[in-house]
């Protein structure tokens, strides 16, 4: 009897990536195999966006693709959590679960095809199943978020934060790097506030114990022997802690926060932490302590009530930090995000669009400025992608999908997965260009 095969497709972010290849691993490990079309697969599994109103339509859109193909399709992750959503659309779907419903997933599976598990063929490898090219993976420490942003609805998706234990993570870090990984993502809602629902509390890690802790599991993965890249940072005083490790190569020197706006009213609307002053003196202070320190952003403009004197604030505010990589968005009124009902002027389309092309201008400046210092200097490149003597990779400041690249020249044939010295030659608004050596 041949094995089920079960069609799948992952939208959204690098969290429900994580996701999918949970499912996907559980899936392998029963015996089915993944099909690379919806047609003649078994079934198709759907995990669906749900953010903003552009992925919610992204997600129909597919699972309306899947059901035309194919015809048999369950439906998981953020926009499952809206089932009346999904039936309007598509009334034929199998089932519909929530997002990390790992085993309501297979529960609708088994019933759409059972499995036929065969123990002597289906063997995993202990790190389990990834989308990501083999040399990098992200590792999600946390589900759900404490915070209350006006403009998310994320905590209504995914539910508070609830963190993994640091010994957990340790070893799926520790199986990545054993599998041969050489750059791991770390990933969550709020990366700086890890451990706080369980009181930090201590697992055993070998033969030490660790604390849940945003420091402490620093500390841990820094020892591997891989790039370790830090995502989805809140900028609360107690992240200082880790500058010194980024000093010390110890992590990359690299910090992915979302301030979203410089302005203290607009911040305090969003109900964001921390005020725009001290997010630039911590700033002033990492770099004190790491020079080296890239920090990728993203912002959103046209936030309801945001003035033309606070967009300029803004732009004011970004000259000031010297954000490596930006990006930004205009705001959308989300289905059932509280910004909706603040009361506060929406701000008209073309000059959300005005602002955000302004944004954007001035944020292509301080790139190509920052980018410039680097010419002539020598730097490690990951290989993502090698054509003989010719690749495209990434310096530690760069994380992929969303950052720059570096594209590079060399005598001898490179592979994807290869770290190599580059020579830096040009730079332009986004992209360096250099010689391998």
């Amino acid at each position: 009897m041949s094995a089920p095969r079960v069609s799948f497709v992952s939208l959204g972010c690098p969290k429900a990536l994580v996701d999918s290849e949970r499912i996907i691993t559980r899936l392998r490990a029963e015996g089915y195999e993944i099909a690379r079309k919806h047609d003649g697969a078994n079934l198709v599994v759907v995990n669906t966006c749900g953010f903003l109103d552009s992925a919610r339509d992204e997600s129909l859109n597919a699972i309306g693709s899947a059901l035309s193909e194919n015809g048999r399709v369950i439906v998981t992750g953020c926009l499952g959590a809206e089932p009346d959503v999904i039936r309007e659309k598509h009334p034929n779907v199998l089932a519909i679960t929530g997002p990390q419903a790992y085993e309501s997933v297979m529960a609708a599976v088994h019933q759409a095809a059972p499995p036929s598990h065969d123990p002597y063929v289906d063997l995993l490898p202990p790190q389990g199943v990834k989308l990501t090219p083999r040399h990098y993976a992200y590792l999600k420490i946390s589900e759900g978020c404490n915070n209350r942003c006006t403009f998310c609805i994320i905590p209504a998706l995914r539910g508070d934060l609830v963190s993994r234990p640091a010994a957990d993570v340790l070893r799926e870090a520790e199986k990545l790097a054993k599998a041969g990984v050489k750059e791991i993502l770390v990933i969550s809602q709020d990366t700086s506030a890890y451990g706080i629902d369980i009181k930090y509390q201590a697992s055993m890690f070998g033969d030490r114990e660790v604390r849940a802790k945003f420091l402490d599991l620093s500390e841990e993965l820094g020892k591997l022997g891989v790039w370790v890249r830090m995502h989805y940072v809140y900028p609360y005083p107690h992240v200082a802690d880790v500058i010194p490790l980024m000093a010390e190569e110890k992590i990359l020197p690299y910090l992915d926060i979302p301030f979203q706006h410089a302005s203290p009213r607009v911040l305090k609307n969003m109900r964001r932490p921390a005020h725009g002053e001290k997010t630039l003196d911590r700033i002033r202070s990492w770099r004190e302590i790491c020079p080296d320190l890239a920090i990728r952003s993203t912002f959103i403009v046209g936030f309801p009530g945001e003035t033309d004197d606070e967009f300029e604030m803004l732009l004011d505010w970004l000259d000031e930090a010297r954000i490596d990589r930006a990006g930004c968005f205009k705001y959308e009124p989300v289905r059932g995000a509280r910004s909706n009902d603040l009361g506060l002027e929406q701000v008209p389309q073309e000059i959300k669009e005005a602002r955000w092309h302004r944004f954007m201008q001035r944020q292509q400046k301080i790139s190509a400025t920052q980018l410039a210092r680097k010419v002539g200097k020598r730097l490690p490149v990951l290989i993502d992608e090698a054509h003989g003597t010719s690749a495209k990779g990434r310096t530690k400041y760069d994380a992929p999908e969303i950052d720059g690249s570096v594209h590079i020249q060399s005598r001898r044939p490179l592979r994807a997965g290869d770290v190599v010295t580059v020579k830096i030659d040009r730079a332009d608004t986004y992209d360096l260009y250099g010689s391998a050596v």
